[in-house]
């Protein structure tokens, strides 16, 4: 009987510790392998790769727009550009015309 309580109070002694040993593996396996962690690092920097290319050629796009709107402007309108659209509106544009952009 001795050494059966002897063992008992050795397993219960170390319950503790084995718990904590446990919380702690799994801390560390959600660090590792967590929607956060080391491995989801790749992914997080290949997509802030892409969103970083998506905004250079969103910005391209929008300073082309920009260009377009300034040559369009009202008080002082680019006169090749608004033939060009005024000629493409009301379809007169001949299938054997070319148009040779300057820039």
């Amino acid at each position: 009987m001795a050494h059966i309580a002897k063992l008992r109070l050795l397993l219960f002694s170390a319950l503790g510790p084995a718990i904590a040993l446990l919380l702690l593996l799994s801390f560390a396996g959600y660090v590792v392998l967590g929607s956060n962690g080391i491995l989801a690092w790749g992914d997080y920097t290949r997509q802030l790769q892409t969103a970083k290319l998506d905004l250079k050629h969103a910005q391209e796009a929008r300073t082309e727009l920009r260009n377009r709107v300034d040559l369009l402007n009202p008080r002082r309108v680019d006169p090749d550009l608004s033939d060009e659209l005024i000629r493409r509106q009301l379809g007169v544009i001949h299938h054997d015309e070319v148009i040779v952009p300057l820039n």
